[in-house]
């Protein structure tokens, strides 16, 4: 079908993003997991954020960049959390067929970059209850990206990373199921469409 980058939250690849990566294989996509970490996982928000910190919001830019360096232009860029930024900024500097954002979202000017793709489509999905999503920052996003197509989901749960099923506070089925019906869909859609950006 297409290929996909996938970046992973602040707490690095954890079975939520590998769950993530077998859905989409299984629905005939190329998957190509960007891990940022080298490996490393967190169980805890603040001490991954801290880990961020270290690193510098800079530097995971640039490495996320270089993470997609082999992949063809006309992938699409997905991310979850702090990934999600990631798969923004990937989309301002290479051409993708499509975004999906979960529970998360950058305004640009953040990110540096002066404007949206022309057209590029875009999904965000986001939790009504989530504790740390930024609706400022979601509506910010949203004014960036117009005129593109843009799909915005909000499920009617609480965690943050609802899709993970390793963080049982968090996750929810029903919404995981849903999200993903609702991603395959796009995923099918734009690697449908004749040319990529």
């Amino acid at each position: 079908m297409t290929q996909i980058a996938l970046f992973h939250s602040v707490l690095g690849v954890r079975p939520g993003i590998l769950d993530a990566a077998d859905r989409l294989r299984a629905a005939g996509h190329e998957v190509h997991v960007v891990d940022q970490y080298g490996g490393r996982v967190f169980d805890d928000y603040a001490e991954a954020g801290a880990h961020v910190e270290r690193i510098g919001f800079p530097a995971l830019m640039a490495a996320a960049v270089a993470g997609v360096a082999d992949l063809p232009d006309g992938f699409v860029a997905a991310g979850f959390s702090n990934g999600a930024g990631m798969a923004e900024h990937v989309a301002t500097q290479r051409r993708c067929a499509g975004v999906v954002l979960v529970s998360g979202a950058l305004p640009l000017a953040v990110l540096g970059a002066g404007a949206w793709p022309d057209g590029l489509p875009v999904q965000l999905h986001v939790a009504a209850g989530d504790p740390l999503r930024n609706r400022e920052w979601d509506d910010a996003f949203l004014l960036d990206v117009a005129p593109a197509p843009v799909e915005v989901f909000e499920y009617p749960v609480s965690g943050h990373l609802f899709t993970d099923p390793s963080l049982p506070a968090e996750y929810d089925a029903a919404a995981t199921s849903l999200l993903w019906s609702r991603t395959l869909t796009f995923c099918a859609g734009v690697a449908a469409q004749p040319s990529a950006r």
